[in-house]
């Protein structure tokens, strides 16, 4: 299982027993989009090939409010 955890300069990723760190600028040139409209579900796919995709995703910006 992947974990994320998301602050307002990136996302600290743990995959596979691996901890990275992937920062915002990154995240927002994979994606095309700023860093808040960014979903968790996005970020999943730029960590693993074939993320399980469950629930609902999750843009950065509401889970930083949380």
């Amino acid at each position: 299982m992947t974990e994320l955890s998301f602050d307002e300069d990136g996302v600290d990723v743990v995959y596979q027993g691996t901890e990275f760190r992937l920062e915002k600028s990154l995240i927002e040139e994979a994606t095309e989009k700023s860093y808040p409209d960014v979903t968790d579900h996005e970020v999943l796919k730029i960590v693993e090939e074939s993320p399980d995709l469950t629930g609902e995703p999750r843009r950065v910006q509401d889970i930083l409010r949380t």
